[in-house]
Order: structure tokens, then C-alpha cells, then sequence
């Protein structure tokens, strides 16, 4: 597409062939845009090249507010945008010289066949435990995970280090999880941008076609930390044991055994109905539990157990649960908070849950966390 350059003030032209064809050179400098007509491809950058002369100012704009940030180049030649061009999107271009004088034009790409969306925690304006990791989990497959994690940033206030790392969750959809190389510091106030407009996930994925953001803060250092051997969870703030209790954790040996390693409090559900067959343990227990959090996607559970009163601190002997007192577990499940780490250590587990299992990551050492980007598994600090 190429558009004319008129300059923006006019001078008097004199009479006279000579002074007619100066003015007609002039208005022959053109733009061309690489995207043209109403169904361009999106998914790309754009670049307007100026044909003589540099430029001194392009706006790529939406129609809608929005505009496409970009630089130019060296050469005063190109115009590239940062962010690709959005599927279904008007856009128009105002570019403007050296000598002032300046050019439009403008193009429309075509609608996304597919649109890629995401799920995210934290949830806006949360405060989570030092544990909890960003999570995006996308409703399509990621084949160009490069180019989704290049839009993606973390920004701390204390500039936390961390790393974006892929896996499959336990639904088996793509997902992309930004960890710390060490729990956060309580306090850290972080924030999330994902540039994703326009961003093509891949063959099978479609189009990304909206930014998304999140924010959230650390709260108390605390960590829920299970002994299958002696029976006990200490609850540990700021490093210092604030309360012991007496536990019943999974039946060692086969399905009802617990998991082990580090894992992160992932919901607190309250009151919820446990029914065995949903897990695959036949028809073990059917019943209402009490002050109910979440471990697992697979079930594990922290809740209420007065039925196995008698085995607190003395047998483990529950389904895979980790289950106490009433008096205790509503205790706990006031006082802890969603991203919490819980780490369970001892004999009789069964070993521990896969990465997207809920929040595994912390069972993989920093380099095999930060080998998952697929940046080069670079480090991403925030």
C-alpha cells in the first residue's frame, strides 16, 4: 500500500513550470505498509517503509484507543511495531517525515478461525502464600510457547528472580507457570502483563486477541510442614514453630498413601462432599468433610477427620488425606492461606505428584525449573 506524502504547510508557488514540478517531487514520497487491504494476515508486526527520506513519527492506531508501540529504525528508513497486529482489527497509519510532511494509510486483518484464551492465578488484588507460583493455563495447545513467553513479564517489588518453566497441566492443556528460584519474601508485591493480543499460538491453538493482567501480594511466611514418621504437621511462621498437630496422613504402600515433597495449598473449599469412586478408590468413603484445602488436583486433601480420631499422631490411616481434629483443622484453615507451602517428608508416601499435579515445581532444583522456558530456558527476572 502506498499513500502520498502532502507537506502539511504549503508555500506560494511561483509561476513557472520549475516551481510546479519541485512541488510535484515533493508529493510523490510515499509510505508503503506491509500489511494491505481489509483481510491481512494478523499475528505479525507491522512495518511502514518510508520510500525517501527518515522518518520522525508513525502511529499505528486501532480505532478504538488503542495503538501499536514501535520504533524506528537506525536508518530513519522503517517503522517496526513491538506487538503484532490483532486479528479482526481496523487499523490506520499516520506517518510523518523529517521535512513534516506526512501520509495515511490504512488496512483491516482478518478474523481468528480459533481464539486461544487463558486461565489465570493469582486472581486480581489476592494475597497469597510464599509458595504460590503465576500459573497460566491455556484453553488450546501452545506449539509457539517462544513467542507467548516473550510477551509475558513479571515485575516485583523487590526484584524477585524467577523463571517462566512449560508443562502439561493436569487437565492436559498447555501451561506456563513463572516460579521464584527461592519461596517469595513475604511483602512482595508483584504484577503481571501478558502482551497477548495478537499473538499466534500455533498450528491447532488459534489467535490470542486480548491482553490479559494480574496482581497480587505475598503475605506471611508460613509453611504447613508434614512428618508421616512422627505423626505431626508443624505450622511454621517466619521460621518459627507456632503450632504441632497431631495427624493421620494416607495408609502407606499403594493408592491411599500419600504424596510427598513440596507441594502448595491451592484452595480452601470448606465443607465439600468426598466420594472415593471420584478417584479411583472404589467405594471407600462417600461423606461431607469439613474445613476442607486442597492439595492436589488428584484429591489430596488437609481437612477435618474425627472419625479417625483415635489414629491422630499415632497411624496413618486415611485415604491420602492429611486429616486432624475439628478443634484443630478449623484452626488451621482460618489461619493458613491459598499458597502456603505444604512439605511432606518421611516414609510409607507414594513418592511425589507430577509438576502439574497442583503446584509441583518446587520439587525440581532451579536449573531443571529453569531449563523448562523455552526462551533457552533462560532465567526471566522480574
Amino acid at each position: 500500500m502506498a499513500a502520498a506524502l502532502t507537506a502539511c504547510g504549503g508555500g506560494g508557488a511561483k509561476e513557472g513550470g520549475d516551481a510546479k514540478g519541485d512541488q510535484k517531487k515533493k508529493s510523490e514520497m510515499a509510505i508503503s505498509v506491509n500489511l494491505t487491504g481489509e483481510q491481512a494476515k494478523p499475528g505479525e508486526p507491522v512495518t511502514v517503509t518510508l520510500a525517501e527520506g527518515k522518518l520522525s513519527l508513525v502511529k499505528v492506531s486501532d480505532g478504538k484507543g488503542g495503538e501499536l508501540p514501535g520504533k524506528i529504525a537506525d536508518d530513519g528508513r522503517t517503522w517496526t511495531s513491538e506487538r503484532n497486529a490483532a486479528p479482526g482489527t481496523q487499523y490506520r497509519v499516520d506517518a510523518q517525515n523529517t521535512d513534516s510532511q506526512t501520509a495515511t494509510a490504512q488496512f483491516g486483518t482478518a478474523a481468528a478461525d480459533k481464539v486461544n484464551k487463558v486461565t489465570i492465578v493469582p486472581g486480581k488484588g489476592s494475597t497469597m502464600g510464599v509458595g504460590q507460583p503465576v500459573s497460566l493455563v491455556f484453553d488450546n495447545p501452545v506449539k509457539n510457547k517462544a513467542e507467548v513467553e516473550k510477551r509475558l513479564k513479571v515485575t516485583t517489588s523487590n526484584n524477585t528472580e524467577g523463571s517462566w518453566g512449560w508443562f502439561k497441566d493436569y487437565t492436559g492443556n498447555d501451561r506456563v507457570d513463572w516460579r521464584p528460584k527461592d519461596y517469595w519474601k513475604s511483602g512482595t508485591e508483584v504484577k503481571v502483563e501478558m502482551s497477548l493480543n495478537g499473538v499466534d499460538s500455533g498450528p491447532g491453538g488459534g489467535y490470542f486477541v486480548r491482553d490479559y493482567d494480574t496482581n497480587f501480594t505475598i503475605g506471611k511466611d508460613r509453611r504447613l510442614q508434614v512428618d508421616l514418621d512422627a505423626k505431626r504437621m508443624n505450622v511454621v511462621e517466619d521460621g518459627q514453630t507456632v503450632k504441632s498437630i497431631p495427624v493421620s496422613a494416607g495408609t502407606p504402600g499403594g493408592k491411599k498413601a500419600s504424596w510427598s515433597g513440596k507441594m502448595v495449598l491451592m484452595t480452601k473449599e470448606g465443607t465439600i462432599r468426598m466420594d472415593s469412586q471420584t478417584v479411583g478408590l472404589g467405594d471407600a468413603y462417600d461423606k461431607m468433610v469439613d474445613y476442607s484445602m486442597r492439595v492436589t488436583w488428584s484429591g489430596m486433601y488437609i481437612h477435618a477427620a474425627p472419625w479417625n480420631a483415635a489414629k491422630f499422631g499415632r497411624e496413618n490411616a486415611s485415604s491420602g488425606c492429611v486429616g486432624m481434629s475439628d478443634s484443630d483443622a478449623k484452626w488451621l484453615f482460618g489461619t493458613a492461606q491459598v499458597g502456603d507451602p505444604v512439605e511432606v517428608a518421611g516414609s510409607g508416601s507414594k513418592g511425589r505428584a507430577d509438576i502439574g499435579n497442583g503446584y509441583g515445581q518446587w520439587n525440581l532444583s532451579w536449573d531443571e525449573w529453569k531449563a523448562k522456558s523455552a526462551l533457552s530456558g533462560a532465567a526471566q527476572n522480574g
